[in-house]
This record gives C-alpha cells, sequence and structure tokens, in this order.
C-alpha cells in the first residue's frame, strides 16, 4: 500500500493569527494565540491537536459501531488537554484524555463489544500522537534557499 500524504497551507494574517487553508476543501481555519500574546480570534495549536485526538477517537468508534449495526442515539466527546511545563520552563503538551459519552439503544449494547477493543488501535491520529510524531522544520527563503534544516536531526 502506498503512503498517503495530507497537506495544508498556512497564510500569516496579522500578530499571531494564521489562515489555514486544507487544499481544495474550500475549508479555512482562523487560527491564533491566545491573550496576552496574541488576539484569541481562534483557536491555538495545543487546541487544534485536542480536538484532533477527539475527533480521530469519535469517529473511530462510531464508525465501528455503524460497521456491527449498532447505532448511536447520540455520541460526544469532551477532550482535556494538560499544557506542562519543561525543566527549561518551555510549555508543552502533558497529556490528553478523551471522554466519550455514547447513549446506545439497548437491543444494539450487546453489538458494540467488540468495537470497544477495537476503536483505538484504527484512530490514526491518537495513535501516531502516542508512539511520537517525526516532526523536521525546513525554513526558505523566497528564492527558495534553505535558511534552516533540521530533517537530518529528526531521523
Amino acid at each position: 500500500m502506498e503512503d498517503k500524504q495530507v497537506q495544508i497551507r498556512l497564510k500569516h494574517l496579522e500578530g499571531l493569527q494564521f489562515l489555514v487553508e486544507f487544499g481544495g476543501d474550500d475549508v479555512e481555519l482562523l487560527m491564533d494565540e491566545p491573550e496576552p500574546i496574541g488576539s484569541d480570534k481562534g483557536p491555538n495549536a495545543a487546541k487544534v491537536l485536542s480536538a484532533a485526538i477527539g475527533n480521530c477517537l469519535t469517529a473511530s468508534l462510531l464508525f465501528c459501531l455503524r460497521r456491527a449495526h449498532a447505532e448511536p442515539k447520540s455520541i460526544e466527546a469532551t477532550v482535556s488537554t494538560a499544557i506542562t511545563r519543561t525543566d527549561k520552563g518551555r510549555m508543552r503538551i502533558g497529556g490528553s484524555k478523551v471522554e466519550i459519552t455514547l447513549d446506545m439503544p439497548e437491543d444494539a449494547a450487546n453489538r458494540m463489544g467488540r468495537c470497544m477493543d477495537l476503536f483505538e488501535d484504527f484512530c490514526i491520529v491518537t495513535e501516531s500522537v502516542r508512539k511520537g510524531i517525526d516532526v523536521a522544520a525546513v525554513v526558505k527563503s523566497p528564492d527558495g534557499d534553505v535558511i534552516y534544516d533540521s530533517t537530518d536531526n529528526h531521523r
């Protein structure tokens, strides 16, 4: 199976606001940092990561339930993400807890057991975050000249 690639584009607007374009989806997201460093006009990266983790787990569970013909009456999730400081005082994501509230019809309860064993393993984002994702940063001039490249430091 060949690898797939997801590509997004961020455009700086003002302050610490960036417009995120999701490529061909005609969907955009305004991201910003909270006050006092930003203007709090949109979610910051920690909130978007939290949303991605929660969405991935909840969608994975819902997909499995539907395949098992166990349609929930409702499903929603709350994600709590801890922001901690390192020894050097740098803020980092310390961990996330996803609490999924699932309202199932009584006649479907016996068909959902296997999903409880499987849904986390099929969640692309959550399992990737749990195992750590390799991230490299490359900074280029408008002419394409490389100013900084951390690729060799991360692979």
